[in-house]
């Protein structure tokens, strides 16, 4: 395990007259899963080396925090507890924390912890992040904290494929719906049941909606009336739940998963015919509201009107122009109609504003795979425990497959000892495809967001609406329109590439570098930046 560093200073950023602040921290570690925890997975390890660290740079630890959940989120117990520390105790300003996606893999956190003003202190990736730290270098941070969030979308993706594949084998992959419970069946497989106090009342409340007599409203009061209600909350049913109710075909004894149809394995509460009938039903009342699909319009739902708030909404003039303008829904609105073409030249230039040269853009990529090689350790780690496992799961099935072929067990007490075995090996080969998926995926998704934001602006007009709407949501928010000009708010970490684009500190005007300070001229590795005259 790498050794703990003293703090750095020179192109670390410290601030003068705070050194009695900055000698005061909280520390805080994290692992993802009570699995990992239980495992002792990283805890100790993280413990140790940053209390080290701390020794050796001669911090006071005022507070450990410890969070045994995902940091996707944000709104972790203890991440929560410490903001409330740091923000009733004034004069501590620091905190120890092994690496950034321990920390946060979420904006949202990293907004709170960036309004707080505080020094985070990076330990194993040798970083100090403050209000003084040069914009690279807090580029460089948000940029590694979007790929934490990346990662561990990676891995959700990951885990959903693992449902989908279940889901193909005939289990429902989820939680059970009204009228089922999650249970696990003798062979330790998790699966659904029927609830027998629940699912009669679900029978009975087909039964009534196959009759076409009553409407959706009054059917939600007979469910009521049943005594359906949310598991949880303890409430009665919405009529939303009830057409969702009505509308699963699980019920029947097949299902919908990510658009396909499985037959299931569970025992049906109502016949299929049931639920055809009742789904005849409710179609012929929906086929008396079929509307017109809308057309596919760029910039609806993104923008908003600059002089009074409304939505800027869009319609088609004789049969081909795109017009844009307020809904006017606050009263009539000066702002005058607008043509798409003149939003995408608005839009065009404003993404121009994001720049990166090849040398920063390299930079970049190498902090990434930086970032990521402690992850790929612990990766290699949890592959060699999940192989072994796997390889001693594999010597189990041989032996006692030996044992029947000699007759030392019969014959059904090796199937049934077999099965959970057999699944848990699965379940291993599953967890190792997942590590190497997200490993491979990690950089190039990486490299591929900066490509796009640095190269949203080209062939911008002749983009199909849907990709301009992805671009736009990751790259800007905030979005309004007045006067006959947009107006819009970089989302984070673009601002930090705007703003250093604009300052010309990643390539721009010489005279920009001659007022520049010498110390802001300097990438993060130290390399003065080339400006182009």
């Amino acid at each position: 395990m790498a050794r703990p560093r003293a703090k750095t200073t020179g192109r670390r950023s410290t601030r003068s007259g705070t050194a009695a602040a900055d000698n005061k921290a909280v520390l805080y570690f994290r692992v993802s899963s009570t699995d990992q925890e239980r495992e002792g997975f990283s805890l100790p390890a993280q413990l140790k080396f940053l209390r080290e660290y701390a020794a050796i740079n001669d911090i006071q630890i005022v507070g450990e925090y410890l969070d045994v959940e995902s940091a996707k989120k944000a709104g972790r117990t203890e991440f929560q507890n410490m903001v409330a520390f740091l923000r009733r105790h004034t004069s501590v300003r620091s905190i120890l924390v092994e690496k950034t996606d321990r920390l946060y893999r979420n904006f949202k956190d990293y907004v709170t912890l960036d309004e707080l003003d505080v020094v985070i202190h990076l330990a194993k990736e040798g970083e100090i992040i403050s209000r003084e730290s040069r914009s690279s270098e807090k580029f460089v941070h948000a940029i590694k904290v979007l790929m934490a969030k990346n990662y561990i979308d990676n891995l959700s993706e990951e885990a959903r494929k693992g449902m989908t594949e279940k889901a193909a084998q005939g289990y429902w992959p989820t939680l059970a719906p009204l009228g089922y419970r999650n249970a696990r069946d003798d062979s330790g497989r998790k699966v659904i049941v029927i609830d027998p106090e629940v699912a009669p009342r679900v029978k009975r409340l087909f039964e009534y909606a196959s009759t076409g007599n009553f409407s959706m409203n009054k059917l939600a009061e007979i469910g009521r009336d049943l005594g359906l209600m949310y598991r949880r909350s303890g409430k009665p049913i919405r009529t939303s739940t009830l057409i969702y109710v009505l509308r699963n075909r699980l019920y029947g004894g097949s299902y919908d998963w990510n658009g396909k149809i499985y037959q299931g394995r569970h025992e049906p509460i109502i016949t299929h015919e049931l639920w055809e009938a009742v789904q005849a039903v409710i179609d012929g009342r929906e086929g008396a509201n079929i509307r017109v699909n809308p057309k596919d319009f760029t910039y609806t739902g993104l923008m908003k009107c600059g002089h009074c708030g409304c939505a800027i909404v869009a319609e088609v003039k004789k049969k081909k122009y795109i017009y844009y303008h307020c809904t006017g829904y606050k009263g009539k609105c000066p702002e005058p109609y607008v043509r798409q073409e003149v939003m995408d030249e608005h839009f065009e230039q404003l993404l121009r504003r994001i720049r990166l040269d090849e040398t920063v853009f390299d930079l970049v990529r190498t902090a990434l795979k930086e970032s990521h090689a402690d992850e790929r350790r612990e990766h290699e780690e949890a592959r060699t425990r999940l192989l072994a496992e796997a390889a001693q799961l594999q010597e189990r099935l041989d032996l006692i497959y030996l044992d029947k072929i000699e007759r030392r067990i019969s014959a059904a007490y090796h199937d049934r000892i077999v099965v959970p075995w057999r699944d848990q090996r699965a379940r291993v080969i599953r967890n190792l495809e997942h590590l190497n998926a997200v490993d491979d995926a990690y950089i190039d998704d990486g490299v591929a967001l900066i490509e796009l934001a640095t190269n949203a602006h080209e062939g911008f007009a002749s983009t199909p609406p849907k990709h301009k709407r992805l671009a736009l949501n990751l790259l800007l928010s905030n979005c309004t329109w007045a006067n006959g000009g947009l107006d819009a708010k970089f989302n984070q970490p673009f601002d930090m590439l705007a703003d250093l684009s604009a300052a010309a500190l990643f390539g721009g005007r010489a005279e920009s570098a001659k007022s520049a300070a010498p110390a802001d001229l300097v990438t993060p590795t130290g390399i003065e930046p080339v400006f182009q005259p």
